[in-house]
Parts: C-alpha cells; sequence; structure tokens
C-alpha cells in the first residue's frame, strides 16, 4: 500500500548480563569521540517547557557547545544546566516536529525526535467530510509496541480490504542534510504482529506496530485519509534508531521451458517480493511482464500459465525499488515487562519442521545455555554467543537442519538461522527466521538467512548469527566488531524477502509442487504443475542490482 505521507560468581556473564548492553550503547560515542544522547523528556512538548537531555559525551562545562532543535538553538539565557551526562533547557520557538542534536567540538551526537504539541491537531469530533474515514476517539491514549488499542469513529468501511492505519516512523538524517523541520514518515500495522484484530464501520482494534514513535495516527481507506490524531508511544526499553537509507532498485526473472504437455494444464508459480517492515520501506513495483493471478498473496505475487504448450517457452521478469535502513538498538534489559496481551509469545514460540523448539536434545541445550537468566533479552543474547563460538558455523553451504547444525556443530548461514530460533523457542522466546540476499561492493547478490526476536514493549529485535561469526560472502562490507555489532543491530546491505516461513497452500491437492528451500525466501510452495504438463523446467535467477543510491 502507497505511504500517505511522502538503540560463586560468574564474572563472565556479569560483564555481558550488564556491561555489555552499556558497552553496545556507547560504542557509538567512545569510538567516534561524539557526544551521545540517550533521551529526551518530554518527547512532546511546548516551547517555554524544560527539556532534559540524557547521555554521555556532552563534556563537564558548556564552553562552545550547544543543542539544536529542529535546526534552532537556544538561546544563552536558555541552558539551566550542563554536565557530561545530562543537560537542562528551556525550549525555544518551533513549528511540528524536529530532531534534537548535541553538538560538542565540531561534532554532532545522534538525534532523537521532539515534537511540539501546540502544532498537535486536535481529535475530529462529530465531523462528516464526505466519505473520508473520521477518528473520533483512542482508547487508550498511548500504548506500547504490540499493545491493543482501539480506534473509534466512522467511514472505516465494513473490512479493511485495501485500507491500512498508520503510526509516526522517524529515521535518522544523513550527516550531510540540513538541520530542518521535517515531516516524520509513517509505519502501517504489521500483518506478522497480528495488527488487525477487528475491522468495522466505526471501529478498529489493533496492535501497535514495531518502529512506532509518539506521533499521529491515521487511518487510510479507498475513500481518502482521516485527518491525523495523536498517540504517545509509552514504556519502551530502549531505542531503534533507522539510519543510512539504501535505496535499491532490483530485478529477477523466472523462465519456464515446456517439453511436453496437452491441454488442459495450469502452472502456478509463488514468486516472492521484498516484504515491508520498520527498516525495509516503501517496497514498490516498478515493472512486471504478466498480470498476477493473485497480488500480494501471502507474502509472495501468485502467478497462473495456462493450457501451456510444448516446446514453448515463458519468461516471468519483475522490478522492484526497496529502501533499506541500518537498524541499531539501545535497551535496557532491567527495564524489560513482559505484561503484553499480544498473541507473539504463543505463536512464535511454536514448534515446526523447520524450528524442532520441541525437540528434547534443543530443549536441553537451551536449558544449558541460558541457565537461570530469566530476561529474555539476556537469554536470547547468550544463546546467540554460543551459536557464534560453539555451532561451528562456516561460509560454505552444508545443506543440513538445525538439528543436523546442532548435533555436527556445523551449521552455516540457513542451518545457523533456524538453530538459533529453535533455541530461542524452546526457552519461551519469540523468534523467526528471516531469508533475503546481501549485496557485496560489486553490487552482486547472495541468499543469506538471519533472525528476529521479539520483546514486548519493545518489537523485534535483529541478530545475524553468519555474520556475527565473522563469515561473509567475499567483497563484503563486514562491520567491525561484528561479534557485537551483529546482536540487536543490522547492516543496510541486505534485502528482505521473507520474515518467518510462509505456509502457502495448494491450489489442487493433485498437483504437482517444487520446493526451494534454500532460495531468497522462505516458503513452503514455488512452482504447482496441474493437468497436462508431463515434462517442463524452470531457471529462477539471481536478484540483480540495476541501481543503488546512498543518501
Amino acid at each position: 500500500m502507497k505511504s500517505p505521507l511522502e538503540g560463586s560468581i560468574d564474572l563472565k556473564r556479569i560483564w555481558y548480563g550488564l556491561f555489555l548492553p552499556w558497552c553496545c550503547l556507547c560504542l557509538y560515542a567512545c569510538k567516534k569521540d561524539v557526544p551521545f544522547i540517550l533521551s529526551i523528556d518530554p518527547q512532546i512538548g511546548m516551547s517555554g517547557d524544560i527539556l532534559t537531555i540524557e547521555g554521555s559525551g556532552f563534556g563537564a562545562e558548556q564552553h562552545e557547545s550547544y543543542i539544536t532543535i529542529a535546526g534552532i538553538p537556544p538561546t544563552g539565557s536558555s541552558y539551566l544546566t550542563w554536565q557530561d551526562d545530562r543537560i537542562t533547557v528551556r525550549i525555544p520557538a518551533l513549528g511540528g516536529f524536529g530532531l534534537v542534536y548535541v553538538h560538542r567540538d565540531g561534532k554532532k551526537s545522534n538525534p532523537l525526535l521532539f515534537s511540539n504539541r501546540a502544532a498537535m491537531p486536535d481529535l475530529v469530533q462529530n465531523q462528516v467530510l464526505g466519505l473520508a474515514p473520521q477518528i473520533s476517539s483512542i482508547k487508550p491514549e498511548s500504548g506500547s509496541i504490540g499493545a491493543l488499542i482501539s480506534i473509534q469513529g466512522s467511514g472505516f468501511g465494513a473490512s479493511r480490504e485495501r485500507s491500512g492505519v498508520f503510526f509516526t516512523w522517524n529515521a535518522e538524517p544523513s550527516p550531510t542534510a540540513p538541520e530542518v523541520t521535517q515531516e516524520p514518515e509513517v509505519v502501517e500495522v504489521f500483518e506478522l504482529e497480528f495488527g488487525y484484530e477487528l475491522w468495522s464501520e466505526r471501529e478498529i482494534r489493533l496492535r501497535i506496530p514495531d518502529g512506532a514513535v509518539s506521533g499521529n495516527i491515521l487511518v487510510q481507506t479507498p475513500w481518502g485519509n482521516s485527518k491525523p490524531a495523536f498517540f504517545t508511544i509509552t514504556g519502551k526499553p530502549g531505542t531503534k534508531t533507522f539510519k543510512e537509507k539504501r535505496s535499491y532498485t532490483i530485478a529477477y526473472t523466472v523462465d519456464i521451458q515446456v517439453q511436453e504437455a496437452e491441454a488442459p494444464n495450469t502452472l502456478y508459480l509463488w514468486i516472492p517480493h521484498p516484504v515491508s517492515s520498520a527498516s525495509q520501506r516503501k517496497v514498490t513495483l516498478l515493472s512486471r511482464n504478466r498480470e498476477p493471478f493473485a497480488e500480494h498473496y501471502q507474502g509472495t505475487t501468485l502467478f497462473q500459465l495456462t493450457d501451456l504448450v510444448a516446446h514453448t517457452s515463458v519468461r516471468m521478469s519483475l522490478s522492484y525499488l526497496v529502501d533499506v535502513y541500518t537498524l541499531e538498538t539501545t535497551l535496557k534489559s532491567q527495564s524489560i515487562r513482559q505484561t503484553g496481551d499480544s498473541p507473539i509469545p504463543t505463536v512464535y514460540t511454536l514448534p515446526s519442521a523447520l524450528i524442532p523448539s520441541d525437540n528434547p536434545e534443543v530443549v536441553a541445550v537451551a536449558n544449558a545455555i541460558i541457565g537461570r537468566e530469566r530476561n529474555p533479552y539476556e537469554k536470547a543474547r547468550r544463546l546467540y554467543e554460543w551459536l557464534i563460538r560453539e555451532g561451528g558455523i562456516q561460509g560454505t553451504p552444508l545443506h543440513t537442519s538445525a538439528l543436523d547444525a546442532l548435533a555436527q556443530k556445523q551449521a552455516d548461514a540457513y542451518s545457523g538461522a533456524l538453530l538459533f530460533c529453535a533455541l530461542a523457542r524452546a526457552a519461551a522466546i519469540p523468534a523467526i527466521p528471516v531469508a533475503g540476499v546481501l549485496i557485496n561492493r560489486a553490487r552482486m547478490s547472495s541468499p543469506h538467512y538471519w533472525a528476529e526476536f521479539w520483546i514486548e514493549g519493545f518489537g523485534w529485535i535483529p541478530l545475524d548469527p553468519c555474520l556475527g561469526a565473522g563469515v561473509a560472502p567475499d567483497d563484503f562490507n563486514l562491520h567491525q566488531e561484528p561479534e557485537v555489532y551483529y546482536f540487536g543491530n543490522l547492516d543496510n546491505q541486505r534485502i528482505t524477502f521473507s520474515r518467518g516461513q510462509e505456509v502457502l497452500s495448494q491450489m489442487d491437492p493433485r498437483g504437482r509442487i517444487t520446493v526451494r528451500n534454500r532460495d531468497y525466501a522462505l516458503q513452503n510452495l514455488w512452482e504447482e504443475a496441474i493437468g497436462g504438463i508431463a515434462s517442463y523446467s524452470s531457471l529462477w535467477s539471481d536478484i540483480t542490482i540495476t541501481g543503488m543510491y546512498v543518501q
């Protein structure tokens, strides 16, 4: 859908459990010798209010240092206190939205978003504007990621179909971009997170999506957009930073060669397309040479070829544009509160054929690694660290399952991601495998697999066991200190085609199916031949990077 708007005592465990999260947080500041903002309070306020900025590296005294809010520096008399880890300042006159920076010695901190409450629109009360949807109330008026809320109003439509609800989303601009007030973008509620519980003419019940920040909510339908209503995101135990946007144009094809066939016959192709997420956005179809049988069918585009003729060929070609952001997280694990009512912890801890989390050996290994740890974030960290150090991860494809990888202590990117998910689910941590492609400096792509786990009130946290172990394709820009970086952070040198496994149903129980377990998407069906197709061959191309733009 088109967008409506264009972070005895076992000393080793103590170190990793208590200090490593802060090491990750401080990596930005310490290595680059720049100030780092951890939080601002309030996030939504008025001109004249007191803004408190907490973080590190601000300097013990102000001297020539200063802050900017939406590009506006407060006057010298506005500063109340200036310490190395805390600044208080009176908010100057502003527009609507803006980014807060700390400037010291010619260097600029990471930004956080501040919103001017005076510029926020009020909820629309009893106002009718044709057929466009109208929001009258949101209950509750604030909530955490994954929480269930209700939007009351009118004109939403009897069913969702092509409609959606959008929350404010914000990315860090390029360091070379001018500091100006900018309208934040939006993120839609995700099906992966069981986002929509009810959609009716006068009420929508939904769950707050991963990546949402305090700001406006709006409802979009085929008849128009609602006026925005303000909503506050609360309870986050940390921050997520989306930055360093890269825009990719990609192309790929499927070639079908028919050897023997007679009518009637049908060939179905489930062709994956890039998925939308908090860090992968604005997935736009640029071209295709044939209209699909079903658009956006469970994470794929379904094509139907009918009455194919012997000794003929058919080509399917697609091209997409997609924006990918580097995602970095900082999280205070002691602030996590598992009190939500989301179905995610139930559904994404279930075993499956790919993720045998109920296997006794998997359960035993998970318990041994975790020990007495009860914090889900720290449990996930221990599993990740064990996997990259003890899992025998290597770059050569092994064609092994998660259970084989565990038994043999040898894994590749595919089995390593599945094994992490199995261990995590055995430890009651919601986790999903992710599939896509990595892109090297020569703009060549290669299939790759990683994982995400869910923290209630915070959202999905990425990790890449293969890259964390230092195993990367040739000519790939592997991040410094990969073991630390690839837990909780993800680079922008990849395109995601599936999050979790897409379990598709056959179109005909008598159809002959083709499975491609180790391609750039995780789905159980790729092709299905029905009727008089006696012999055919298919060639699925690699993902070709036809263009790349770095912001």
